[in-house]
């Protein structure tokens, strides 16, 4: 770049630093850069979706046996890709980031994440494609602040910033995706990044609108439940229940995971060993139950339109349980959100089997709700997130049984990140 114009830059940089003058409104330039991120985010999440979506369709058409040897290729080359170009991280390496690195996200590793979570995420993996999207537009909302010298709180709040508009992207739920980016970074019973919502609000409307025009998402729910009718305060009663059943599987849920996590690490593998591995595994447990294969976003409709014998679905949550620990714990790379979902979705039916008295919807939505918010710790957000994708309009059940699973949840955080620093 030429004298002249470096000159240029910094004189428009000087600018933007300065306050928008003679504004009696609320209005500043810090808004130009959340909607020029959340526009950013809704464009990454627009483009990685419809890749996801055409890769999805070419690696389905393996079926039955065939899906053990192409589960374990895709394994393999996520493990290569992940070897050569770099370690992307997981989940608790973003937490760690924004609470004890400035909130900074590392963008040179966006590659090797990206590649290796289509692989992983298209080929059937139990891990969804929402911690990919959250880390990139993360990293985007970094470095667009370090484009424009922000430092400090203001940094940390447009990474977190970016972080909503991927997820949001995903979720179609601006609110629900906001409050989640806050809240997965949390420790203790405080949201501590408080500052930060309005900026991810903003980011997240105008992510969510680009997305839904690139990929023509529409407005309503997502999961196809039957309507709920309010039957009176027993329900919330209902709501506890079914969600500390849930909690009790999400337990159960953690500690198979660090299992697997000691059963990988007992002897030191190269990464694409152990995605190997790890797609053999997942294979063989998609071939006899096809419906634990991929992260659950269009098997949890199955799931509810076909009357499956009981016998069966639990089956699914058993193995949909250790498809999930086998992928989080072997390299696979992806987010757990929507797989819980669908976890607390076959937990749901199982109980309404046992129970048929119980409210069905409700039964569903208290065991996704607790089962989320046991491992995640996010009960804000889960409640809004279901009742965004389910179109359950009653809050306070769902609202119930997440805070039933958050207070239920281990002393120990499934993200040990989430802890304070010591």
């Amino acid at each position: 770049m030429k004298i002249k114009q470096k000159r240029k830059l910094v004189a428009y940089l000087d600018t933007l630093d300065q306050p928008v003058r003679y504004n009696p409104f609320v209005f500043s330039r810090n808004f130009i850069l959340w909607a020029v991120l959340g526009l950013l985010g809704g464009v990454i999440a627009g483009v990685y979706w419809i890749v996801l979506e055409a890769l999805m369709h070419k690696i389905a058409v393996f079926d039955g046996w065939h899906v053990i040897p192409v589960m374990a290729i895709c394994g393999l080359l996520a493990g290569l890709i992940i070897h050569f170009i770099g370690d992307p991280g997981e989940i608790h390496l973003i937490v760690n980031n924004i609470r004890f690195n400035k909130g900074k996200l590392d963008p040179k590793n966006n590659p090797s994440m990206i590649l290796s979570s289509l692989l992983c995420v298209a080929s059937g993996g139990s891990l969804g494609p929402e911690a990919p999207l959250v880390q990139v537009t993360g990293s985007t909302g970094t470095w667009l602040g370090k484009m424009f010298r922000l430092k400090g709180e203001e940094l940390r709040s447009l990474s977190i910033a970016g972080m909503a508009s991927g997820f949001t992207a995903l979720f179609g739920a601006p609110l629900g995706g906001s409050l989640f980016a806050l809240e997965i970074l949390h420790h203790k019973h405080a949201v501590e990044y408080y500052k930060a919502i309005i900026p991810a609000l903003v980011a997240s409307s105008f992510s969510y609108v680009i997305f839904a025009i690139i990929i023509h998402l529409g407005l309503g729910a997502v999961w196809d439940l039957s309507t709920y009718e309010y039957s009176g305060v027993f329900d919330f009663g209902y709501a506890v229940l079914f969600a500390i059943t849930a909690t009790v599987v999400g337990w159960g849920f953690i500690y198979c995971t660090k299992f697997f996590k000691r059963l990988f690490e007992y002897r030191p593998m190269p990464i694409y060993v152990k995605t190997l591995v790890g797609g053999l595994l997942l294979g063989a447990i998609a071939y006899y139950f096809p419906l634990t294969r991929y992260f659950g976003h269009h098997q949890i409709n199955a799931l509810l339109v076909e009357e499956l014998p009981v016998k069966l679905l639990l089956a699914i949550l058993v193995f949909k349980i250790l498809a999930i620990a086998i992928t989080v714990t072997s390299g696979w790379r992806g987010g757990f959100i929507i797989p819980l979902f669908f976890v607390g979705a076959t937990l749901g039916l199982i109980i309404h089997y046992y129970f048929p008295e119980t409210p069905l919807t409700l039964t569903i939505i208290s065991c996704m709700a607790g089962i989320n918010a046991c491992v995640t710790r996010t009960p804000m957000s889960t409640t809004i997130l279901l009742a965004t994708l389910t179109g359950f309009s009653y809050f306070i059940p769902i609202l119930f049984a997440s805070l039933t699973g958050y207070f239920l949840a281990p002393k120990v955080p499934f993200i040990s990140s989430q802890m304070e620093k010591k």
